[in-house]
């Protein structure tokens, strides 16, 4: 009765053997997969910003010669669309999309996750999505428009004496 015993307990340290290896290829392929995936988010926040950059109107105020009204011609490759904050600047110097995160900061009268401002503009909130908005997040902070909070929150900074109200 002995070897039999023995054969089970050899065949159980084998089949655990195996199991060992198969988890460490998992977490090894779970590691490249997550890396690839981050990789093709990368890309698509990539394309879209390129789309968006050739497609918006530039960020100049209006122009002399021209009505206030009318629509400002497209953006050049390279131009700054997002112009730093300014005492006495309002958020119509921004191209619209940038607007409308403003007028949702204002809005909530709370600190906001991407995804938040995401869904609370009626945009996609897939990851990749969400990824291209937060980058658009970091720009208007970047440049003064926003402020970031702890935790990966934006929201209006508390401008000194006045704070960009959006649209106007």
């Amino acid at each position: 009765m002995g070897s039999l015993i023995e054969e089970l307990k050899r065949q159980e340290e084998a089949a655990r053997a195996e199991a060992d290896r198969l988890r460490s290829r998992i977490e090894e392929l779970t590691g490249d997969l997550a890396r690839a995936e981050e990789q093709a988010s990368r890309l698509v926040i990539a394309r879209e910003e390129v789309t968006r950059v050739l497609g918006e109107p530039a960020a100049a105020g209006p122009s002399a010669g021209r009505p206030a009204g009318e629509p400002r011609p497209a953006s050049p490759i390279g131009a700054v669309t997002v112009l730093p904050w300014q005492e006495g600047a309002d958020a119509s110097v921004l191209p619209r999309a940038y607007q409308d995160l403003l007028e949702v900061a204002a809005g909530a009268g709370r600190p906001l996750r991407a995804g938040e401002f995401a869904a609370a503009a009626g945009l996609p909130t897939e990851k990749a999505k969400v990824e291209g908005l937060r980058s658009k997040l970091r720009l208007l902070a970047a440049r003064g428009w926003l402020a970031p909070a702890p935790g990966g929150l934006f929201t209006l900074p508390d401008h000194s004496e006045k704070t960009p109200k959006p649209g106007q």
